[in-house]
């Protein structure tokens, strides 16, 4: 019996599609609205309904696509001389937000950056990035919520009036030796902990207080005790075959998850005859990323995770004669995994997403015991992503309370929305007589600051990074500043009396710390502007290996109890799109279908598949959780007895597209020994009756049944490459013939590999595809009606059943077919193949019938409904004159009744062409990647020329796993991927 595959449970349940039938309905109301009021009057025939749609609608199209706006352009009389108008130059830079770090190249287009892309010599992330990082661009240009200018009691003012009131307030409470603290998210630069430090100089009362939204405070106090070092470390999966992981998203949101994603993906890659590759257990609550892509994943409670650890500990502990503890017995029995770890000693990893310390040093026990530490784990460079400890914050909030602060000094941080106990934060805010926010964008606690003293954005601003121990990135300006802002360094600079240029202060420090070779053989200049244009330093350095000791492992072990709470378990957990919810006022963040649940615009209850059906509940029932009514989602895999919602939701103070979506349930979070947790148990939960419609995207665009899923597992793969592969074979053999005429490509093929082993679903590309080709955000009321415009949809499928659910991800777009169904039937013949491969639509030669839609048996092609530019009913990006700086030149904006889709990046293709004729060269392999390709995090995309046989891409349709989607209607897609191998462990029995 072949396994079932399924996207929603009314395809589990083989029921029909609620939403299909609304979306079907809506847009017949559409049509109709269009027709106008005489002819819903009026009977008439299908037939007559036909023509008259046919007739209102093309008249539609012709009319919005021939009719564009006025434009006026202003010529470049006087052109810089490293600019050539029309052409593109590259930057390195560096983003960092306090919350995740990449290196970056971004792509400036006369004299604006239009787009991120990941730096390649970055031995930290190497190339790779995220959606956070892709859709950073947008918030350069987010008009609505930046500051333009210095804020006093929330009104316009100016440097001019703002500066010397500051100066003289902080120099009264310093004559007084008044408490200053300055309040920061971790900063990772060196540069700017030395402005910090001459700031505490000049004012000796100054404190500087580390707060993460979203702590590892867990961690930083777990190694404190186990190596004397409160630093979190390298990890080296990569170096892992096998990986047991209990409740960290490694791959979605966890410390670093751009570097983690190419490490994971670089040990699970079979191509070139390859037959290993590692095993992965993930235990963990709700569905994340990470357990989605796990060959096995098992459900359990948060309140099981350190029972099953305890466990684990001492199963290893007894076989290799160390102590071992009385600890509650397990649920599921850990022998099995026990015995993968220690067969694989120092090339195992053991990881925890837990907050709770005990745990940590529980996990840090486990890697020893296995010899993992200089090995899969490294604290000789460790990583400084994450600095701020709980228990500082909550002093912090109480000395202010108390009334022991006059001075508070704030930067990228934002505790009046995301800080646990808010309110009492903010009611201590009010006892501060000084208070001042130095953040790029409003938020919660700006607004409650007395001045706002606006920092540039990091694509205006200076600066470095030392992301892990001998690592340097540097950042540069790419745009003059497009507000009245000041880097907030440069502010406490000038407060503590040094009035320099920040760029200055950053060339001294890196003059004096950092800069290799004194004794003069290369001078500083030239090589800092070597390194600059690299935009990464890799030195080496590492502080060495620090001993272990069992200090707190006793405690930790005897914390374990089993829990006797009743209610629910309630997780918390970061979104790959919100994360904490810094970038919410972006609209491609909030467009994008969050990778499991396929919901975006929203935040929502995950629960139990199971206890929903008890209740009869459907997806958009609200429920109360705790207090908070939120709209739940029957979520295939999430442990019973616990529901997940996501932060960063829930906005007030961040602009128009933020505000008031989604719930804040930071406030809900438990506050226990100085530390913020990240599950609260025993939460009541009732059903409220109430009903929302969820922006759902889970059966978007569906094959009708025909979904292709392939895979196999690792044993059946070393036995035979073409494992879960021979329907393709099949095809081979038995569908040679065609009536089309076989196409010719006398120059260039171009195709793409997709290795569903490599690709983990986390719709990067989906942010990359969209920033580089000007895909158009439509808001959540076009998206509940299926009309999301995204050119690449990540399907993600369920197998099994509602409990032990497998998980697979399939990112589907244009499949550039020679024998493309949508090419003949398009009367005007906009839609036409080129003599490369590539399906090409003619934008002003398209009338908007969508009979190309109704061919395409993979639906993905997209129809402008409305015109999303410059339309107040779109109030996003493209309705904005500073917004729309953000477009890609390169690329036409689509106008209403135009069909558009994926290009394979054509402008990209005719860019390296023209740049490989003008060097008098050949194309070569990788020079052209689209921008799926190149953001790809895990290098799961492979782009180039099927004509030339020693192209990546050439190889890879050679491999036994190679097969094309719905292969049997002869279609012959350009698109092929790899079939999916999973490395099953033995099952996990409950005991």
């Amino acid at each position: 019996m072949s396994k079932k595959y399924w996207q929603s449970l009314e395809q589990y349940h083989e029921e029909p599609d609620i939403d299909q039938h609304k979306s079907e309905s809506k847009q017949k109301n559409d049509l109709m609205e269009l027709m106008g009021d005489e002819a819903l009057q009026k009977k008439s025939s299908r037939r007559n309904f036909l023509k008259f749609c046919g007739f209102t609608v093309s008249s539609a199209a012709i009319a919005s696509s021939c009719e564009n706006p006025v434009k006026k352009a202003i010529p470049f009389l006087n052109r810089p001389a490293e600019m050539t108008p029309g052409e593109a130059d590259f930057y390195a830079s560096t983003f960092f937000d306090g919350n995740e770090f990449c290196s970056i190249l971004v792509k400036n287009r006369d004299g604006r950056p239009i787009k991120i892309e990941g730096n390649d010599l970055s031995p930290f992330t190497k190339g790779g990035t995220t959606a956070n990082v892709q859709s950073s661009i947008l918030s350069l240009y987010d008009s609505g919520g930046r500051y333009k200018q210095p804020m006093k009691e929330d009104k316009r003012s100016s440097w001019k009036q703002v500066d010397p009131e500051i100066k003289d307030k902080l120099e009264a409470i310093k004559e007084k030796d008044g408490e200053i603290v300055l309040l920061t998210s971790s900063i990772i630069s060196p540069t700017a902990k030395q402005s910090i430090a001459d700031f505490r100089k000049y004012y000796p009362s100054a404190k500087h207080v580390t707060y993460d939204a979203v702590s590892q405070t867990g961690m930083l106090r777990a190694n404190k005790r186990s190596f004397n070092k409160q630093v979190i470390p390298s990890y080296h999966f990569d170096q892992a075959d096998v990986i047991v992981s209990f409740g960290a998203d490694f791959l979605g949101t966890w410390i670093s998850p751009a570097e983690f994603t190419l490490q994971y993906s670089k040990n699970r890659k079979l191509n070139a005859g390859k037959d290993t590759m590692s095993q992965h257990i993930q235990f963990e609550a709700g569905m994340s990323l990470t357990g989605s892509n796990a060959d096995r994943r098992i459900p359990i409670k948060p309140s099981e995770e350190g029972i099953q650890l305890a466990n684990l500990y001492n199963i290893i502990a007894r076989k290799m004669g160390e102590t071992s503890f009385n600890v509650p017995s397990a649920r599921i029995n850990m022998k099995n995994v026990a015995a993968k770890l220690m067969n694989n000693r120092g090339r195992s990893l053991v990881v925890s997403g837990s907050n709770d310390v005990n745990i940590q040093v529980l996990v840090n026990a486990i890697n020893q015991l296995l010899g993992n530490y200089g090995k899969t784990i490294d604290l000789s460079r460790p990583v400084y992503i994450k600095q701020g400890i709980d228990s500082e914050m909550r002093d912090l909030v109480n000395r202010m309370n108390q009334g022991k602060v006059e001075a508070l000094i704030m930067h990228n941080v934002n505790p009046a929305y995301d800080y646990p106990d808010a309110g009492e934060f903010s009611k201590g805010l009010n006892k501060v007589d000084l208070t001042i926010h130095m953040g790029h964008a409003k938020n919660e606690t700006s607004k409650k600051a007395t001045y706002v003293c606006p920092d540039n954005h990091y694509l205006e601003s200076w600066g470095d990074a030392l992301p892990k121990e001998g690592f340097y990135s540097l950042q540069q300006p790419l745009i003059r500043k497009l507000y009245t802002t000041r880097q907030w360094q440069e502010s406490l600079l000038k407060w503590a009396g040094k009035s320099i240029n920040y760029l200055d202060y950053l060339k001294k420090h890196w003059e004096t710390n950092i800069y290799p070779n004194k004794a003069g053989l290369e001078s500083f200049s030239s090589w800092w502007n070597k390194t600059l244009q690299k935009g990464v330093l890799d030195t080496g350095k590492d502080n060495g290996q620090p001993d272990y000791t069992t200090r707190g492992l006793r405690q930790a072990a005897n914390s374990i109890k089993k829990s006797n709470n009743k209610g629910f378990e309630l997780v918390f957990y970061e979104s790959v799109a919100l994360r904490d919810g810094k970038q919410a006022n972006n609209p491609w963040l909030q467009e994008l279908p969050d990778p499991i649940a396929k919901i975006s615009w929203d935040n929502f209850a995950a629960i139990p598949v199971q206890w929903g059906e008890e209740k009869g509940l459907k997806n958009g029932d609200i429920i109360k959780v705790d207090g908070i009514e939120l709209p739940v989602f029957l979520q295939p895999g999430q442990a019973k007895g616990t529901i997940a919602v996501a932060y960063g939701y829930g906005r007030s103070e961040t602009g128009k597209v933020a505000d008031g979506v989604g719930k804040n349930v930071f406030a809900h979070i438990p506050f226990q020994s100085g530390i913020r947790y990240n599950t609260k148990p025993g939460v009541e939960v009732s059903v409220t009756g109430k009903h929302m419609e969820l922006a759902l995207s889970q059966t978007h665009h569906s094959m009708e049944g025909r979904d292709i899923v392939r895979e196999t597992t690792l044993d059946e793969y070393k036995k035979d490459h073409a494992a879960g592969n021979h329907a393709h074979e099949e095809f081979v053999k038995h569908h040679k013939e065609s009536l089309y005429k076989k196409q010719e490509f006398p120059g260039h093929h171009w195709g793409l590999i997709v290795d569903l082993n490599s690709c983990i679903g986390c719709s990067n590309c989906m942010v990359a595809c969209q920033a580089e080709n000007n895909v158009p955000v439509v808001g959540k009321e076009q998206v509940k009606n299926r009309r999301i415009m995204h050119w690449i949809r990540v399907d993600r499928y369920f197998s099994g059943d509602t409990e032990d659910t497998g998980t697979h991800h399939q990112p589907v777009m244009c499949q550039h077919c020679d024998n493309a169904p949508c090419e003949n039937v398009c009367p005007v013949a906009a839609t036409m193949h080129s003599d490369e491969g590539l399906n090409q639509m003619a934008y002003n030669r398209c009338i908007g019938t969508k009979y190309c839609i109704n061919n395409c048996p993979y639906k993905v092609r997209r129809f402008n409904w409305y015109r999303y530019v410059t339309n107040n009913e779109f109030d996003y990006n493209m309705n904005d004159e500073v917004g729309l700086m953000a477009l890609n030149p390169d690329v036409t904006v689509r106008e209403r009744g135009v069909v558009e889709k994926c290009t394979f990046c054509v402008q990209r293709i005719q860019e390296k062409k023209l740049q490989a004729k003008k060097e008098g060269r050949p194309l070569k392999d990788g020079d052209v990647q689209p921008a799926c390709v190149q953001s790809c995090p895990a290098k799961a995309l492979t782009f180039g020329d099927l004509n030339d046989p020693d192209s990546e891409v050439s190889k890879l349709v050679k491999d036994k796993r190679n097969y094309g989607l719905l292969e049997q209607l002869h279609t012959l897609p350009s698109v092929n991927y790899l079939t999916k191998v999973r490395n099953k462990p033995e099952e996990l029995e409950e005991v």
